[in-house]
């Protein structure tokens, strides 16, 4: 059995999710949430919550987060 739980890219522990932020996204001007992850070193990750499978992308803000 698989985990849907991501890892760190940066240390490799697993991350806990963090919440949704509503953000703009400059490729097509549409306003979509990021889930934003976080794992215990803290390190700050987030993605578009409607395109799951892309690369985690490291969060511009992530003392909001913390």
């Amino acid at each position: 059995m698989t985990s849907s739980v991501p890892t760190c890219p940066e240390c490799r522990q697993a991350m806990k999710f963090g919440g949704f932020v509503l953000c703009r996204r400059e490729d097509d001007d549409k306003r979509v949430c990021r889930g934003v992850w976080k794992c215990p070193t803290p390190h700050v990750w987030w993605n578009w919550a409607d395109r799951p499978h892309e690369t985690l992308e490291t969060c511009p803000m992530p003392e909001m987060f913390l």
